[in-house]
């Protein structure tokens, strides 16, 4: 028997509402923009329970320079540095420099958001005379629903989708395989846009007098098909079912991580400062290896092609993690408000 939504081609459209043909709101914008806001709020909670280290009212400003200086650009750093020049070389540094800063051309590394919030919030506690430790705790309650929205994005997004996923019932066909996998779906992408012109008006007067490059083509063929269900049944044949790790990613490192570090904190007001923060290192990397098995690996792999980058990566925070819960239990700081902060 045929898996149910073994058939679903996915055809979301990453714009959410089209201004101009340049100034678009897109469903990754909003993601953080939910993040930011849901952030804030959740810190305030905290805050307003003596369960953080800064009073209510400061969450709105802290959340909004940990944006800036710690997820993206930590963020954008980590991946130019560690996928981008792993799979291009370093000719970007010498040919567009400005690359670095390019965030909606895409290319955001969770691992390097991470760190860019450890060194960002250490500056910050520094600043306010704070404990960094107990600083960086609530900031790690209240991440795991930052990264939720951006796996959904993703996901809109049809990126970092999964792995082959044959029998698999609840299965997605993502059309950005055909030009992102050249040992997969890829060796059919002519013949799925020769299929696509056949299905729709649109491509066929579009491509009436030539087919456009086959790189070209795929964009227009892809706008065309979030609007045309008939293009997305022909192009369905071309396409292997995948893995949507994007939900499963979403619901660990998002959902059930954030379930997890809200219960221990509210549940364990006087625990050291730092545990939260090593339990969210540990929890993340257990989550974030589990759930690259599925995950189509988005660079080369490592240490003999036993683990992805993703994994690699992921081994590290597991160290961190174990070393701020011994710093906690070491050199024990209370991750509550004691007295107001320097302003």
């Amino acid at each position: 028997m045929r898996p149910v939504f073994a058939t679903y081609v996915h055809d979301l459209s990453p714009v959410l509402f089209r201004f101009t043909d340049t100034i678009q709101l897109r469903w990754y914008g909003l993601a953080y923009l939910a993040a930011f806001l849901v952030g804030a709020w959740l810190l305030n909670v905290l805050a307003k329970r003596k369960l953080w280290v800064l009073p209510a009212g400061a969450a709105g400003d802290f959340i909004a320079a940990a944006a800036i200086f710690g997820v993206f650009i930590g963020g954008r750093v980590g991946y130019m540095l560690w996928y981008h020049t792993r799979e291009h070389g370093w000719d970007w540094v010498s040919e567009d420099p400005l690359m670095l800063f390019k965030v909606w051309e895409g290319g955001m590394a969770s691992h390097g958001g991470i760190l860019g919030l450890v060194i960002f919030t250490w500056f910050y506690a520094k600043k306010k005379n704070v404990s960094w430790r107990g600083l960086g705790d609530g900031l790690c309650v209240v991440s795991p629903l930052g990264l939720f929205f951006g796996r959904m994005a993703n996901f809109i997004n049809g990126e970092l989708y999964g792995r082959t996923a044959e029998g698999v019932a609840w299965a997605v066909k993502f059309p950005r395989a055909l030009v992102e996998q050249p040992k997969a779906e890829g060796m059919n992408l002519e013949p799925a846009l020769m299929a696509a012109e056949g299905a729709s008006k649109k491509l066929s007067t579009l491509w009436s007098q030539q087919m456009p490059p086959n790189r070209l083509a795929f964009e227009q063929m892809l706008e065309v098909q979030r609007h045309e269900p008939a293009v997305s049944k022909a192009i369905e044949p071309f396409l292997l079912p995948r893995h949507p790790s994007q939900l499963y990613e979403g619901f660990l490192e998002g959902i059930a991580l954030f379930a997890i570090l809200w219960f221990v904190r509210t549940r364990f007001p006087k625990l050291p400062a730092g545990v939260l923060t090593g339990l969210f290192f540990i929890f993340y990397a257990v989550f974030r290896i589990f759930a690259e098995q599925f995950r189509e690996p988005d660079s080369k792999l490592v240490l003999n092609d036993m683990m992805t980058s993703g994994q690699f990566l992921s081994l590290f925070m597991v160290v961190a993690g174990a070393a701020f819960i011994a710093s906690g239990k070491l050199l024990p700081t209370k991750n509550r408000m004691t007295s107001e902060p320097e302003a």
